[in-house]
């Protein structure tokens, strides 16, 4: 199906996300619910099947009720010029086939978490008489939170009559086959309960318990070959918890589990210490009515039927009414017979020689010319040197060495093999080894700046331990990162890193006190304390003494944010009939902002894990001489992130001049000693 094509004007083809044996997946666009949806299509040459297309479409409404967290969920089912389809959840991520190339070695916990979600999606399809037929970790999705979601209920089922084979190719993924569907017999609950064990198996050791040249030859080995033990191939696998894959992987379905609960149970213990000294699961060794072939030294040394025992007694009557007959020449008639039975039995001892010898030449031939075979020894957690010696005293050499992340073996030591342990290889055979650069490293970002909770949701997902500590900020947003205890760059093992990030709360409110009737330096201490900024004005009062407070703007009890400016009114005292006139003018003064002190100290602290408000921001006095302002004290007090104008009022005798002075951080930047107006 192309690009750009909208099925039943709703779903808009997107590209296409993969090819089965039974359906082609695309990733489509829903257009009346805006949202991102698989849809799959029923192969072309099962469209032409009325009983497959009444069954598809029967099982697939039925797979609509399947609900669950762990099931991918069926939206819609639908039929547009003869395609059958059906509209599913988009899970973006991966299939567990990927993940366990991508992961392996996995840890036994991890392995155990995967399971149950599988298993609790599998008892709820089986408590609706759903049976997959199809389990295997292609079915199976990962997504990003690392949450398994099963896909293909439905179309499986619906495909029932086609159970084993179609246009000569197997139904499925052989590997995952259970022995009674191999055989063509009718899957159950217990087959799904054996794909479950093989798909464990493979997450245990990295690969499938079978492999073979043809479908068949695997199929073969399913009802044939006992499943090859998971401790021979990673010897640290708990007894228990191979247990679960064999008896999931039993031959017979009477010695399986009884359903999928019983199998999550089992599983759920198999870490488990008290269940440290468990015996090996050995299934119950009855007939299962196959047909037996007897090997050729049975039949010959059977004794021989009373009919056939019977057979040469009229010979030999026969011979005796001879002998009696003719009484005249007795010895003559004996000596005859005798003569005449001899050369049969030579033929026959010869004969039986020439094919003796035969059989003699055949099987020497055969050791002769048979391949010298040896085994793949286990080196796992060995030194790459070690690994190398080993192999070559079981006559193997050594093939490509790959680089692999691994949590459980330590660095330079062999995670696995390929071929695995204890397969039969041809000698001088090369075998592929990998090995371990140690736990998976994490190159950590700069996050200031970043939310907070987005940040430490994806660290703690890595592994990560997150710790966070609260900062008043009145430049840094609110729930922003201010600071990380590890400095951006550096490469970390997550499951051994804790990381502090501090966090700005915003600006602190503070909730005003009644300044009024308060000194010019009391006020200005107040405004220190608590990190506000004043503004001044000045009146002349009766009531109220010189340079005390007169009132105050925003009033007693009003709630502001630190780094908010709060206006005061000074009084001159009372004022005098006789004096002079004075000017009034303002100036405007541009403060630049410098962020260079900020960053010589991270460079020579960036791995300090707290921080203040004043590491984004300047600390500004300023001093202003006027009619009512002395050099000596400060006039206003402020923090800056960004460069800022502020406007000096001056009040000066007539004919005379005022004075400004401004510091940043403790250092003078700009000064006027003789401001007039114009």
């Amino acid at each position: 199906m192309r690009t750009g094509y909208t099925l039943n004007g709703r779903y808009r083809i997107i590209r296409a996300l993969g090819e089965g044996g039974m359906a082609n997946v695309y990733l489509a666009h829903d257009l009346i619910l805006d949202r991102d949806v698989s849809v799959k299509l029923l192969r072309l040459d099962l469209r032409d099947d009325p009983g497959t297309i009444r069954r598809f479409q029967r099982e697939a409404l039925a797979a609509t009720e399947l609900v669950h967290s762990n099931i991918v969920q069926v939206y819609d089912v639908g039929e547009e010029n003869g395609m059958q389809y059906l509209v599913m959840e988009y899970v973006e991520g991966t299939d567990l086939k990927a993940y366990i190339k991508d992961h392996f070695p996995i840890a036994y916990q991890e392995v155990i978490q995967i399971m149950e979600q599988i298993l609790s999606a599998v008892k709820m399809a089986h408590e609706h008489n759903i049976i997959h037929r199809d389990l295997k970790p292609q079915n199976i999705l990962i997504d990003r939170n690392r949450v398994a979601k099963i896909t293909d209920f439905g179309i499986a089922v619906a495909l029932s009559e086609h159970s084993l084979t179609q246009t000569n190719t197997v139904l499925g993924s052989v590997h995952y086959l259970s022995p009674e569907q191999a055989r063509g017999g009718m899957a159950t609950k217990q087959s799904d309960i054996y794909s479950l064990g093989i798909m464990l198996y493979e997450m245990l050791t990295g690969t499938v318990p079978f492999e073979g040249e043809t479908a068949v030859s695997i199929a073969l080995k399913h009802f044939q070959s006992e499943i090859p033990s998971v401790r021979d191939i990673d010897p640290r696998i708990p007894q228990a918890l191979e247990n679960v894959v064999l008896k999931a992987t039993s031959k017979r379905p009477a010695d399986r589990y009884t359903d999928v609960e019983s199998m999550a149970e089992d599983l759920k213990t198999s870490l488990s210490p008290k269940r440290a000294g468990e015996v090996k699961f050995v299934p119950a060794n009855d007939d299962d009515g196959e047909t037996k072939v007897l090997p050729a030294s049975a039949l010959s040394s059977a004794p021989l039927p009373a009919s056939a025992a019977t057979k040469s007694e009229p010979e030999d009557s026969s011979a005796a009414a001879t002998m009696t007959q003719d009484d005249s020449t007795p010895a003559k008639g004996k000596k005859k017979r005798k003569k005449s039975r001899h050369p049969r039995r030579r033929k026959f001892l010869l004969a039986g020689l020439v094919a003796l010898l035969l059989i003699l030449g055949v099987l020497i031939g055969m050791a002769i010319f048979k391949p010298q075979m040896t085994s793949v020894p286990s080196v796992i957690g060995r030194k790459e040197a070690t690994a190398r010696t080993e192999l070559k005293t079981a006559h193997l050499t050594v093939g490509e060495v790959h680089k692999t992340a691994s949590s459980k073996v330590k660095v330079n030591r062999v995670v696995r093999t390929e071929p695995r342990s204890g397969t039969q290889l041809k000698r001088q055979s090369a075998v592929d080894l990998w090995i371990s650069t140690g736990p998976k490293r994490f190159k950590l970002g700069n996050y200031q700046g970043d939310s907070y909770a987005s940040t430490a949701a994806k660290l703690e997902a890595l592994g990560f331990t997150v710790h966070r500590e609260s900062v008043h900020s009145s430049s840094v947003p609110a729930g922003k990162i201010i600071q990380q205890s590890i400095a951006a760059g550096k490469n970390v093992v997550p499951a051994n890193s804790d990381m502090t990030f501090s966090v700005s709360t915003g600006s602190a409110t503070v909730t005003l006190a009644d300044l009024s009737n308060k000194t010019k330096a009391q006020a200005q201490k107040y405004a220190t304390d608590h990190n506000l900024n004043l503004a001044f004005q000045y009146a002349y009062s009766t009531d109220v003494a010189k340079d005390h407070v007169i009132k105050q703007s925003p009033g007693e009890g009003a709630v502001v944010h630190e780094g908010d400016e709060v206006t005061l009114t000074i009084s001159r005292g009372e004022q005098k009939a006789d004096s002079t006139s004075t000017d009034k003018f303002s100036v405007n003064v541009k403060i630049p902002f410098d962020d260079s002190s900020d960053e010589s100290d991270a460079a020579d602290d960036s791995d300090s894990s707290s921080s203040s408000s004043s590491s984004t921001a300047n600390l500004v006095q300023i001093y202003l001489k006027d009619q009512d302002h002395g050099l000596s004290s400060i006039y206003k007090q402020m923090t800056i992130t960004a460069d800022t104008t502020v406007t000096l009022p001056f009040t000066v005798a007539a004919g005379k001049s005022g004075a400004y002075k401004v510091v940043r951080d403790g250092h003078v930047i700009a000064s006027d000693n003789h401001v007039t107006k114009n």
